[in-house]
């Protein structure tokens, strides 16, 4: 968003006092409407509703150790539940427009790494406890002073770093981008389209999105993300009906043939806290703790800062208005994943969808939870939107959060190249957390070696040994004998 953009959407003097919705989500007082709310919420929704067919697909494909599978209606339900209900509660508690779901790769690890060691029940406890954990951190005030650790410009580069992450996903979530496989025996990992070239249907609809949507961004159009995404999903049903399409990828923009289908809350509250000390040993259970912990820890720091750095909303000195309640909700968020059983959830970058439509505080969450909450009863309608209708909106928000790159000092080497590793790891590694351990890391090495070291924050110090165990963590667990 430009400078100008950021400028027409505060006011330009103290705004009159306000009551009700308006006076206790700071609506006005943070230069917003309702209306941009109301849409920076569904934009947020339909930017992320994916996660309601991709959660159950991650977590329904896997056995546990004694080769059970979750039933893939209970989790579309779970999933749905748990996002409704701390997306509202981050919305209330938090007054920020960060919605909440299934973390992406948090579910991966919960799925692939943990379930095959133990019981569905002692995976989800696992969760339970990272949630805990993570709370406790948060009211020993630690997570926050680690957070206020972090340079200024080290925060502004996650936030660059998270907006080409999130333009990554969305050029690989339409198919525009592609993986290049193994047999072609090749050390290009990536391709233009599925074979080097653009093919198909559903490809097209995202590059017409794409236009429209930068088109709409560039006239500063009220609703461009939403117009766009409402749009092309209209384009894409069409398109669907009349042509011979092989796959729209997870969501088919079909007609339902239902509107309401009932919800199957088998899956709440199943989850065993410590069974899985029992079943694999108390130093793994204790290392896949940690490995979750760590995950969600800088994953949803990353998001936080960069969303809320994106909407205007940090102060002088960097800081995230409210972070201990903040943070707080989000260790809350893993903890209600657990007893949901829909892995651990944490704040969603996606949201950066409805801040680039001028959400600005809580009160677009209670638009998005509450369309998750519609979505236990109306799944069928509410999935029918396809990735390549929605995905343009992350291209568009990833230019926005790309913005901030000018604020960074690249000829202080000290700063610049930690924040150059943050900003292109979290793309080429497919992960946040990588990208901050990899700039942290950075940060601390170059501080040392010119002789600064006392420059740097003990937290900081701290926090990059435990990256360095991360990274390393294969060689740790065959050192303990755990592998």
């Amino acid at each position: 968003m430009s400078e100008a953009q950021k400028v027409d959407n505060r006011p330009s003097a103290a705004p009159p006092a306000a009551g009700g919705v308006d006076g206790f989500f700071k609506i006005s007082a943070r230069g917003s409407t309702i209306g941009r709310e109301i849409r920076g919420g569904f934009a947020t929704f339909f930017t992320m509703a994916y996660i309601l067919v991709l959660n159950p697909i991650i977590l329904g494909s896997a056995k546990d150790k004694f080769g059970h599978t979750l039933d893939t209606g209970q989790l579309v339900t779970a999933t749905a539940l748990v996002a409704c209900v701390m997306t509202v509660v981050m919305g209330i508690g938090g007054n920020l427009p960060l919605a909440i779901a299934a973390g992406l790769g948090l579910n991966a690890v919960v799925a692939f790494q943990i379930a095959p060691l133990m019981s569905w029940d002692d995976a989800m406890g696992l969760v339970v406890l990272e949630g805990i954990l993570i709370c406790v951190l948060v009211l020993t005030g630690l997570r926050e002073a680690i957070m206020n650790a972090i340079p200024q410009q080290l925060k502004q580069a996650i936030g660059v770093g998270i907006g080409l992450f999130i333009a990554f996903i969305g050029f690989v979530d339409a198919g525009f981008v592609s993986r290049i496989p193994d047999a072609a025996n090749t050390t290009v990992p990536v391709q233009l389209g599925a074979v080097g070239r653009l093919t198909g249907w559903p490809v097209l609809v995202f590059c017409l999105g794409v236009l429209l949507t930068i088109a709409l961004v560039a006239r500063k159009v009220k609703g461009a993300i939403l117009i766009s995404i409402v749009t092309m999903t209209v384009v894409a049903i069409v398109i669907d009906a009349v042509a011979d399409i092989k796959s729209w990828g997870l969501t088919t923009p079909k007609v339902p043939d239902k509107i309401v289908a009932s919800p199957d809350f088998g899956l709440i509250g199943h989850f065993s806290l410590f069974g899985g000390f029992a079943e694999a040993g108390a130093l793994t259970a204790v290392l896949l703790v940690f490995t979750l912990v760590l995950s969600d820890f800088f994953d949803a720091m990353g998001t936080i800062v960069g969303i809320s750095a994106e909407a205007g909303l940090l102060d002088e000195q960097g800081q995230v208005p409210g972070i201990g309640r903040v943070l707080f909700i989000d260790g809350a968020a893993a903890v209600a994943g657990g007893l949901g059983s829909a892995s651990s959830n944490t704040a969603y970058i996606e949201s950066a969808a409805g801040v680039g439509e001028g959400a600005r505080t809580g009160f677009a969450n209670l638009v998005t939870g509450g369309l998750f909450g519609l979505a236990l009863f109306l799944t069928p309608l509410l999935t029918i939107v396809p990735l390549q209708a929605a995905a343009p909106a992350l291209i568009a928000v990833g230019f926005l959060m790309m913005t901030h790159v000018k604020h960074i000092d690249w000829d202080k080497f000290e700063i610049a190249i930690p924040a150059f590793l943050t900003i292109v790891a979290m793309p080429f590694t497919y992960s946040i957390t990588d990208g901050i351990g990899a700039g942290f890391l950075a940060y601390v090495v170059i501080k040392t070696v010119l002789g600064k070291a006392k420059e740097v924050n003990w937290l900081l110090w701290a926090v990059s040994a435990l990256f360095l165990v991360y990274f390393a963590i294969d060689p740790v667990e065959q050192l303990l004998g755990v592998k």
